[in-house]
């Protein structure tokens, strides 16, 4: 940690983005929409829920009982900005850790999203943290991202295990719209709305989160680049283990005043098990 860094309190009050009560079918139009048709049905309400200051437990937390973990994985990439060291280096780093920490037969990268406010209005490849409760795929959607990325292989491959899996790291130490995210335990079914992305060419699904107050939120403060989140998007499996955690960047009261923008890199992947 930083010199003279203080780790904010266990517990905290901080204002979370749910999907605003009565929306039943949110859209949102990745491509132009036609004439006359919101950009976005998607409207966000706050809610000020507690949230848990991971770091007294982090190394609690497991993919199959919480939906996400933290765990020290340090990068030799330099420049997490160099596309082709992405795919050349990166990639497969990202596919050695999540093949250790997971025991997968297969590890398959298919996209990566790079967040930085400060730079995303002329930077057409960056994003700012995405201040909405959401997670990236739906119970419909999932098996449906194995028949795009690999057509040829996908009906053998969907009658067996496998889940989506992010990396998520700090590019910087983040002292500024931390990652929350929901124990899978306190997630109820009827909270999760499946959301449309429609794109030129396909129509994507996410899942929007209503509120509830029974969700248990954590976050990691300070995360550092070394460190990183493992967060399951969706698994097949129905024996009990966690199936998601739905997550969102959140403003975090104990950030100091002049903190510098959040920096991370998410990279996207299929597991497979044998």
């Amino acid at each position: 940690m930083p010199d003279g860094y203080i780790s904010p309190p266990l517990l905290q009050t901080a204002p979370l983005n749910y999907l605003r009560d009565g929306i039943e079918h949110p859209r949102r139009y990745i491509t132009a929409p036609p004439p006359g048709v919101p950009v976005s049905t998607i409207d966000v309400e706050t809610h000020e829920v507690l949230v848990e200051n991971g770091r007294f437990r982090q190394h609690e937390f497991t993919l199959d009982r919480h939906g996400f973990a933290l765990i020290d994985a340090p990068s030799r990439v330099a420049d997490l900005y160099d596309e082709a060291a992405l795919r050349r280096d990166y990639y497969p780093e990202v596919k050695a850790i999540l093949r250790a920490h997971l025991g997968a037969s297969r590890v398959v990268v298919f996209d990566h999203n790079i967040r930085n406010a400060a730079r995303a209005a002329g930077d057409a490849t960056l994003r700012e943290p995405a201040k909405r409760v959401h997670n990236d795929y739906s119970y419909a959607s999932a098996p449906q991202r194995v028949r795009d990325v690999l057509p040829e292989e996908a009906d053998r491959l969907l009658a067996g295990r496998f889940a989506i899996v992010n990396l998520w790291r700090p590019i910087k130490p983040v002292q500024e719209s931390p990652l929350a995210l929901a124990e899978w335990p306190s997630i109820a079914e009827e909270d999760l709305v499946p959301t449309s992305l429609i794109y030129a060419d396909r129509v994507g699904e996410t899942f929007s989160v209503r509120h509830n107050p029974r969700h248990a939120w954590v976050y990691f403060p300070n995360q550092l680049p070394h460190e990183a989140l493992l967060i399951k998007c969706y698994d097949s499996a129905t024996d009990g283990r966690a199936r998601l955690s739905f997550h969102g960047a959140f403003d975090d009261p104990t950030s100091p005043p002049d903190a510098p923008p959040r920096e991370s890199i998410e990279v996207r992947t299929l597991v497979f098990w044998d």
